[in-house]
């Protein structure tokens, strides 16, 4: 076994004593190993971008909408509410009192509004906007066409446009049961969704109509090609706690505040109610880009748990769910349909109050007669494995075979820094023959020889090696900075692409270092 703690010495003294002919072989490595580092960060980061510009335009997503299950009675009126009581320790207390002033107010409580603070009655019209969180709600108001013996969320914060258009039948627990019961299921936001309209709180008071999404703060995961020039999403806490903030939409904004203006920190009126900006959603991806009236970037994102205090609700209006694999959305609506069915009490015999729908359903039937549309749901399966599952193998293949070219193109590089090292260690046997006839002559074996010329070969594709492997990634940096192009580099492609230096490098030493250890002693004593 050879001692490379002794041969490694000798061998970077021998580099350094030629060190143009050094630099300009090790300067052919490193191009090599750098140029096979940037293809392969470009091939991974190509490869990512298109699955993530095909998760962005939503090819794993999921839409759970609740159903309308109450219609509008003859006569105009609704049928009486019953969504269950509020949990309020103050209700059982104040019942009796509610019940004799509702005798005493004939109109019920339209024009009249109760205050448990003081126990006293004032007029509705006063204190409706300024006071909304002071009146007594006996049950929520999940279901539009219901007729309510109380004040209801537009009488209450005096605005026409508080309340829900269409009845709701998901609830927060349905939504924790689709993420922690499925399995494969990536994220899930619940949702409230209405039309809205938005006023700044300044002297000018500038309006838009525009479209609101009450929501969670797992949204962005949801909507993977969303970025945030400023500010950022909803957190866990402001969800939590139903605070009165606000993520506003780039058509939103710009029509509020001005094109290419920070909204974050400016105050919006909704429903007469002061709600605060923390963020400006946008678009990165191709697939989607922001215009007005669209359901994105056209919008505003408040906590729906703050959707729910303010307007007394307990209901969703969707859940939307992502896979972690594009080619399990059907499996995994299926799951959903069955496990709600189960949890709403649904029995064979009766109708869902809810609806399932992938993405590629929700594209595949649009324009489609009600026949044609149900015999491609019936046969979504096969329709997500030609458009979904196909479509990703296709796209992989083509990324497979152009990453297997560049990596090409940069080996070849690799390659012709390996003969520079090959062509440097043959001048060197040249140069130093007489040295390794003085060797062989005071006793030193020919494979002792070999060892050292190959040390030096491995040495220096290392040394060139790692200095490409630093260089690749600054390149693929950079090109991801001014090109605006994706980029990924991996720690084991640049350990390879290393490793494959100090192979070439150890194969181009093999012939230089048996022609050094095959040296005549005699004859290289004698040479000039």
């Amino acid at each position: 076994m050879p001692n490379i703690g002794l041969f490694l010495p000798l061998a970077l003294q021998s580099l350094l004593r030629n060190r143009v002919q050094t630099i300009l072989a090790m300067l052919g490595v490193t191009v090599g190993v750098s140029a096979l580092v940037t293809s392969i960060a470009l091939g991974r980061g190509a490869q990512e971008a298109i699955s993530d510009q095909l998760l962005a335009a939503g090819v794993n997503m999921i839409i759970v909408t609740a159903g309308n299950y109450e219609v509008e009675q003859s006569g105009g009126g609704g049928v009486e509410a019953d969504h269950g009581s509020i949990d309020d320790p103050r209700v059982k207390q104040l019942l009796e009192e509610y019940l004799i002033a509702q005798q005493t107010y004939r109109g019920g409580f339209t024009n009249a509004a109760y205050y448990p603070n003081g126990q006293t009655f004032q007029n509705a019209e006063y204190s409706a906007a300024s006071n909304p969180g002071r009146y007594l709600k006996t049950h929520f108001e999940d279901d539009p066409f219901a007729a309510h013996d109380h004040p209801t969320a537009s009488e209450r914060l005096g605005d026409s446009m508080a309340g829900l258009g269409a009845a709701a039948t998901l609830t927060l627990d349905d939504a924790r049961a689709i993420a922690t019961q499925i399995p494969g299921v990536q994220f899930t936001a619940s949702g409230v969704h209405e039309n809205a309209r938005i006023t700044v709180d300044d002297e000018e008071g500038k309006q838009w109509f525009t479209r609101l999404h009450g929501t969670e703060s797992d949204l962005p995961q949801i909507r993977s090609g969303w970025y945030f020039p400023f500010g950022d999403f909803l957190s866990r806490k402001q969800v939590e706690n139903s605070e009165q903030v606000m993520v506003i939409g780039r058509v939103a904004a710009d029509k509020l505040f001005g094109v290419g203006n920070n909204p974050v920190g400016k105050t919006v009126l909704l429903w007469n109610q002061p709600f605060e900006i923390v963020g400006m959603v946008d678009s990165q991806s191709w697939a989607t880009q922001p215009t007005a009236g669209d359901d994105q970037f056209d919008a505003i994102y408040i906590p729906v748990t703050t959707v729910h205090r303010l307007l007394n609700l307990s209901k969703l209006n969707t859940i939307t769910v992502t896979s972690e694999s594009a080619g399990d959305t059907t499996r995994i609506a299926g799951q959903i349909k069955d496990l709600l069915r189960q949890r709403h009490g649904i029995t064979d015999m009766m109708a869902d109050d809810f609806t399932v729908k992938t993405q590629a359903e929700q594209l595949l039937g649009k324009g489609l007669s009600p026949e044609l549309a149900r015999v491609v749901a019936g046969n979504l399966e096969s329709v997500d494995d030609l458009t979904i599952a196909k479509l990703s193998q296709s796209l992989e293949r083509a990324n497979g075979t152009m990453m297997v070219l560049l990596a090409g193109i940069a080996t070849v590089s690799l390659l012709v820094g390996g003969i520079g090292v090959m062509n440097l260690l043959l001048l060197s046997v040249t140069q130093r023959t007489r040295e390794v006839g003085l060797r062989i002559a005071l006793g030193a074996r020919r494979r002792d020889i070999a060892t050292q010329f190959i040390i030096e070969a491995v040495s220096l594709s290392l040394i060139g090696g790692i200095l490409g492997a630093i260089l690749g990634v600054f390149i693929a940096s950079g090109v991801e900075e001014f090109f605006q192009w994706s980029t990924d580099v991996s720690i084991l492609s640049t350990a390879i692409a290393i490793g494959v230096a100090m192979v070439l490098g150890i194969l181009s030493g093999v012939y230089p270092a048996q022609r050094a250890a095959r040296l005549d002693p005699i004859g290289a004593l004698r040479s000039e």
